[in-house]
């Protein structure tokens, strides 16, 4: 798996929020967000975004730029 990969997915478990709330807050299905969690699936740029700033981690993180969230 790809460090995006991976690091998408470790956030995507550890989030606050149910599959429905998180699609809700970034304007996908929660079928969608389980994809990203279960295939090798990526969002679109725009869904990548919403889903940091959902998460509230760093794109840096998820990009494997920084080694902190």
């Amino acid at each position: 798996m790809s460090l995006i990969k991976e690091r998408l997915v470790e956030e995507l478990r550890y989030s606050p929020y149910t599959t429905v709330e998180l699609a809700k807050k970034v304007g996908v299905s929660p079928e969608m967000i389980t994809q990203y969690r279960t295939t090798d699936k990526l969002p679109k740029l725009e869904t990548f975004a919403a889903l940091c700033k959902a998460l509230d981690c760093s794109a840096d993180y998820i990009l494997g730029l920084t080694d902190r969230p």
